[in-house]
């Protein structure tokens, strides 16, 4: 793995990842700061670092506890009913796995949060609808190597060394991944998170014909990262390595996976390529990066035709989506006939976002979480779990997640309320069609 180190003044390794992290358990605490004093100096967050209660713990090995909203202690099992839930997520923001002004930010899983938190959707307010699963261990490096090789795990975690000592350092050749002294450990955090979620999905389907859908509110995200190393600010295949866990614990041996990020999978496409129980479906922009997922790009040996790619052209938007759910996305599942579905759920096809040039709004991905949700309900006995990737605008990414979990929850959108129409410009419906028909004939549906 190559490594290159960045200059970094003195207090990068102290001062930052000590902040960033207190940021956070400010942030989780009775007095949360709002939006915009995100953005506050470090002199006025100085002011309130004995706010925060202790949020996070990086050796904890509690796996199977939940939070109500009533402030009892997390390590138990507090007043909830497995058949009153619809929402089981889990918070991993990797808040000491930070670079100073880089668009995958320390600063996005705390949005999310901070908007459910606003409107009313966490336990706090819902009590046992929604369920906030704490303290699950982090994934086993034997976890992590289902997808990933030995030597790739083993030297990033020799590789925390050198960042102790520069503060800062990139693991990927190109640079725009990089790791602090923490990487490693928050990486294992937020592979532990899905894991978690998925024992608990899984639990409450045996309980339940209708259980509730898992999110892993998780940071560094994962689709980008190979086999061998990490790649587009991803550091381990987050989803792949839940699916994995999923067929070995739980014999759950066919495996849907649907990737809505503006970006092409390509992690998670390579990890599956020749995997005929594994079914990888990418929605994305054409021509974004990495440059990968091409129509035909279908699988190979036992797993061709397990591998749908389907880039769209810029600027589609809600109807393009809409449609590809319909004609392409559901036929698949289908004919597929998964035992449960994963949702790798980027939020950077946004119309706000900066790093790309689709248009979905809002509604988009609200309708996006209810119909995966439902179909989920129809053909895998509601096993989903979802998994945060993209979205660098904060707001439309805390407010979609947000609507998101109002889908699931079965109330009405409020995408009216975030959503301006006159940001949106006409969708260049004929390519999205010649797109749409090619994948079709390609894959036979």
């Amino acid at each position: 793995m190559d490594l290159l180190s960045v200059p970094s003044s003195p207090s990068l390794a102290g001062n930052v990842l000590f902040l960033a992290r207190q940021r956070f358990c400010n942030w989780r605490s009775p007095e949360r700061l709002h939006l915009d004093a995100i953005f506050a100096t470090d002199g006025i967050l100085y002011k309130n670092l004995r706010r925060g209660r202790g949020c996070f713990s990086k050796t904890t090995e509690a796996s199977s506890s939940f939070s109500n909203g009533t402030g009892e202690s997390p390590y138990i099992l507090v007043n909830t009913k497995p058949s009153d839930a619809r929402i089981i997520y889990a918070v991993a923001p990797a808040m000491g796995h930070n670079q100073e002004a880089h668009p995958e930010s320390h600063f996005r899983v705390p949005a999310i949060v901070q908007a459910l938190d606003k409107l009313e959707l966490t336990p706090k307010f819902r009590g046992s609808k929604v369920i906030e699963l704490q303290n699950f261990r982090p994934a086993s490096v034997d976890d992590i190597t289902s997808v990933h090789t030995q030597s790739y795990v083993s030297g990033l975690e020799k590789a925390m060394d050198q960042a102790s000592k520069d503060g800062l350092i990139f693991i990927e050749g190109s640079g725009p991944t990089y790791a602090t002294v923490e990487t490693f450990q928050e990486s294992l955090i937020a592979a532990g998170a899905g894991i978690a979620l998925i024992d608990s999905v899984v639990a409450e389907s045996k309980n339940s014909r209708d259980p509730p859908t898992g999110f892993a509110l998780i940071r560094p995200p994962g689709h980008h990262a190979i086999p061998k190393g990490p790649m587009g600010f991803c550091v381990f295949g987050n989803i792949a390595i839940a699916a994995r866990y999923a067929q070995r614990a739980h014999g759950l041996k066919r495996v849907f996976i649907i990737d809505f990020d503006v970006h092409h999978g390509n992690g998670t496409n390579d990890a599956f390529y020749e995997d005929p129980d594994i079914f990888f479906l990418s929605t994305h922009q054409d021509g974004s990066y990495p440059g990968t997922g091409k129509f035909d790009e279908i699988g190979r040996g036992d797993g061709e035709g397990t591998t749908l790619n389907l880039p769209l052209p810029g600027g589609s938007g809600d109807t393009a989506m809409r449609t590809v759910f319909d004609e392409v996305i559901v036929p698949c599942a289908q004919r597929f006939k998964p035992d449960i579905i994963l949702v790798s759920a980027g939020y950077d096809a946004h119309a706000l976002d900066p790093l790309a040039s689709l248009q979905f709004t809002t509604g988009t991905y609200y309708m996006l979480a209810s119909s995966i949700q439902q179909l989920a309900k129809d053909i895998c006995g509601g096993r989903c779990v979802f998994f945060l990737e993209g979205g660098y605008n904060l707001d439309s990414l805390s407010y979609s997640v947000a609507d998101s979990f109002r889908a699931f929850l079965k109330e009405p959108s409020l995408a009216p309320t975030f959503d301006n129409p006159a940001m949106l410009y006409e969708e260049p419906s004929m390519k999205v069609k010649q797109a749409i028909q090619r994948v079709k004939h390609l894959h036979s549906l």
